[in-house]
């Protein structure tokens, strides 16, 4: 076999290995909503589901959502807890669009204040780039068969762009690194690359990090999150 006809095999077997995982997390389902974020103890969204599911069961009043999210979101708050906590506010969301429009707003406006003062606010940034994210994987997407004039309130809102500017202003940060890497699956590749060896790196002193990567992402059947993210 000619050094080009092994080179071209072994383009193929990368090629396939990548639209085989690509296609495992696509069925499985978006990875900013459907996989739950190991938090501990930490204070975040009343829950009862185990899962991305609402089960009907949940008696949150989603009046609360924009209140309790901001709460929650405090300067002290790590990142890995600011992740599940606008991952539940965005499936609460769902079934509040003014609540859902309300929060991203506030979230914004959080974030452009600190700037104007001149003391920008790396987090403020996150949770304003992280919820456009969530929101565009879950809000108005056809699965969820809403109707046809409904719109998503992070339309046009590049969510990546800032959470690489709340990276750039914070430094260092591996659990920051973990939520750009999952924002990033599906592209761009080199930057996924770059923050998924970012994150994988930081959790080495990052117990609850640690934790997080070595959970599946959805169910037994799938791979730990180290995996995926190491895969690509």
């Amino acid at each position: 076999m000619t050094f080009k006809k092994i080179r071209s095999a072994r383009f193929g077997i990368a090629l396939a290995a990548a639209v085989l995982s690509f296609a495992v997390v696509a069925q499985a389902g978006p990875p900013l909503i459907c996989h739950t974020i190991e938090i501990g103890q930490a204070k975040s969204l009343p829950w009862i589901s185990h899962n991305w599911n609402l089960s009907g069961g949940e008696a949150y009043d989603t009046k609360n959502l924009v209140r309790d999210t901001l709460e929650i979101l405090a300067p002290d708050t790590p990142v890995l807890v600011r992740m599940e906590t606008l991952r539940r506010a965005t499936l609460y969301a769902c079934k509040d669009p003014v609540a859902a429009k309300e929060l991203l707003a506030r979230l914004h406006a959080r974030a452009t204040s600190a700037e104007s003062s001149g003391h920008p606010d790396a987090l403020a940034w996150f949770d304003v780039g992280y919820l456009a994210e969530t929101y565009k994987q879950w809000i108005g997407q056809k699965w969820m068969r809403v109707s046809a004039d409904e719109q998503n309130p992070a339309a046009g809102v590049d969510g990546y762009a800032l959470v690489k500017k709340a990276l750039t202003l914070r430094g260092s940060d591996p659990q920051m690194e973990f939520a750009a890497a999952l924002i990033t699956f599906s592209g761009p590749t080199a930057e996924h690359r770059e923050h998924a060896q970012r994150a994988i790196a930081g959790a080495k002193t990052d117990p609850l990090l640690a934790q997080n990567l070595a959970t599946r992402f959805i169910g037994p059947q799938t791979e730990t999150m180290s995996q995926l993210l190491a895969k690509n």
